[in-house]
């Protein structure tokens, strides 16, 4: 509902008047034609303003949060209103939230930390029923076509804005769509001071009206320019992950490849050698075979559609087996069955294993290693790889590349991992993981 004349009717009853001989009719259609056209050339000179003005605010600011900040502030100032709204829809179309408002002398917007957190440092200050009115405006059906003006006491508006209205004595309020053609991002409201004065709201709506479409548009513009941004950043990170998906294949493991056949190979034809000597070359093949198949892993990894998809157990209990041959120090293997996590997850967990089992084997010179995973309640899992050797030193707890790369996985996959090490008295790993979407936490106990 808005508060405009309707020409047509004006139109309808302009003959009727203009045949009249009375001065006192003919003055009065006289000054209804003269206030009409008043009022058509203040629209025509708001819209075009109300143009230059965005135009003006889209040089001074171009990111989304500034334009719109400057918008709602000159809103609130030109309309001679106290406070104005911007409400989106979220992506799934399914609600509706306030997004920045401009209340009084303040902005408050997304870029401001925990902005709706505190009630006394939020627009709701005064225990403003924000959702209330929130889904008023999405469940409204006549809002979403058409500008609606409610007053302070509206029966169409929730009882507790009419409760807040009254308490708080506040004016009247405008809520216009947000449109781009049929579709609608969300809404715009300007609330005004308490008793307006007569004749003097349409142009506040008029002015709205014109905000909200040049408001539609930039931010049609800016989401536009958004998904053109994370488009041409996925394809550059697909390009660089083939790219180095090419040369893990082409290098590293047909590099392998080769050498395990060279290895095998030798290993066939060396029917004499020393029991050590031959013990040794197993241990290469082995260890050929093995690298060759984490260079498989890791093009798998960057092209998920190649990945041999090795259960995580399996994978656990190969790599023990491997790293046993290369020392003396006894590693014991406690793994359950496992459920299927996904390939993604089970990389990375499978990634975290390998490198805490070789710095184990390498550096913790212990007397005994032992490796455990487990399923957590049925549907995630627990992992460790314990020594009992010398510990990480205290001065460097998280030093190193192999330590980053662990807590890096962890982190992709959204898991907990804990390092426990004490000088002396060895060192464990702990990976904990549930499809719970918790922020990854890491923790060096030392």
């Amino acid at each position: 509902m808005t508060n405009t004349d309707s020409g047509c009717e004006e139109h309808g009853a302009r003959p009727a008047e203009a045949a009249s001989s009375d001065p006192d009719v003919l003055r009065a259609a006289l000054v209804r034609e003269a206030t009409a056209r008043g009022r058509a050339d203040c629209i025509a000179k708001l819209q075009a303003d109300v143009v230059k003005i965005a135009l003006d605010l889209l040089v001074r600011e171009p990111n989304t949060v500034g334009f719109f900040g400057a918008l709602t502030k000159t809103m609130v100032e030109e309309g001679e209103s106290v406070a104005c709204g911007v409400w989106l829809i979220d992506e799934d179309g399914r609600r509706c939230d306030l997004w920045m408002a401009y209340v009084k002398d303040r902005l408050y917007s997304p870029e401001m930390p925990d902005w709706s957190a505190d009630p006394g440092e939020s627009p709701c200050e005064g225990a403003y029923p924000c959702e209330s009115l929130a889904n008023h405006l999405f469940t409204h059906t006549p809002g979403w076509s058409q500008t609606i003006e409610y007053e302070s006491d509206d029966a169409r508006l929730p009882a507790s804005l009419r409760e807040f209205s009254r308490t708080m004595d506040c004016g009247s309020t405008i809520a216009t769509p947000l449109r781009l053609g049929e579709h609608v991002l969300g809404w715009m409201t300007l609330s005004s001071r308490r008793t307006p004065e007569c004749d003097g709201q349409w142009w506040r709506v008029v002015l709205l009206e014109a905000i909200s479409r040049q408001a539609a548009l930039a931010l049609h513009h800016s989401r536009i320019v958004d998904q053109s941004r994370k488009e041409e950043r996925r394809k550059a990170i697909l390009e660089e992950r083939n790219r180095l998906a090419r040369d893990i294949h082409d290098n590293l493991a047909q590099g392998f490849a080769a050498i395990l056949m060279q290895l095998q190979g030798a290993r066939r034809e060396a029917l004499f050698l020393p029991p050590s000597v031959a013990a040794k070359l197993d241990i290469a093949v082995d260890l050929a075979r093995s690298h060759l198949t984490e260079a498989r892993r890791s093009v798998g990894t960057l092209r998920p559609n190649v990945s041999d998809g090795e259960e995580v157990a399996r994978a656990l209990k190969r790599m023990a087996g491997v790293a046993q041959r290369t020392t003396t120090v006894p590693i014991d293997v406690n793994v359950d069955e496992l459920p299927r996590l996904g390939d993604v997850v089970e990389r990375e967990i499978i990634g975290i294993a390998q490198e805490a089992l070789t710095n184990a084997v390498r550096h913790s010179r212990a007397q005994r290693i032992t490796v455990r995973a487990a399923t957590v309640r049925s549907i995630g899992v627990r992992l460790s790889i314990a020594d009992d050797g010398r510990g990480i030193t205290r001065e460097r707890p998280s030093g190193g590349f192999g330590m980053t790369s662990m807590q890096e996985r962890a982190e992709r996959i959204g898991a907990s991992l804990t390092i426990v090490t004490a000088p002396r008295s060895g060192t464990e790993v702990v990976l904990a993981w549930e499809p719970s979407n918790l922020p990854t936490q890491v923790h060096v106990a030392v």
